[in-house]
């Protein structure tokens, strides 16, 4: 008896672990539900023999329905936080000098240079651009900033 390497479940599985892995070059938490869809499909065609549209609609519904009601907890738990008061050798940001790039005011988030790159930066004040500001906190990959007060 012959059996077939690339069958539905199989795709399914690799489409998964390459949306798992593309994850990991670009973060964001959201790709990877994808990843977790397409595996979760792949599970349900081993168990079922599904047409095409049910694998999309299973696909689908999953990836959607985990990325609606899990992103939010998951990223909140693991990914933001604030680092402001933390053991320095945690977070070597903290206290550093950096120069915003752009306008940077509560209701819109700008760019901020430091150590030669360039990093998203949300603040509680307007600041100007090539404006001095002082890191206070990060949250994700974002920075926190304030103006620099020497």
């Amino acid at each position: 008896m012959e059996t077939e390497l690339f069958t539905p479940a199989v795709i399914w599985f690799l489409v998964g672990t390459a949306l798992l892995l593309l994850e990991l070059a670009i973060p964001g938490l959201i790709i990877v539900f994808f990843g977790a869809g397409a595996w979760i499909t792949a599970a349900c065609l081993l168990l079922f023999d599904l047409n095409f549209n049910s694998q999309l609609l299973i696909f689908l519904l999953t990836s959607l329905g985990s990325l609606f009601t899990l992103r939010h907890s998951i990223r909140k738990k693991y990914m933001d936080f604030s680092v402001e008061g933390a053991d320095p050798q945690n977070n070597a940001f903290i206290g550093s000098k950096a120069i915003s790039l752009t306008e940077i005011s509560p209701e819109k988030d700008g760019k901020v240079e430091f150590n030669g790159s360039q990093w998203e930066a949300s603040t509680n004040s307007l600041i100007k651009a090539n404006t001095n500001v002082r890191i206070i906190g990060m949250k994700s990959i974002k920075l926190i900033v304030e103006p620099f007060n020497q």
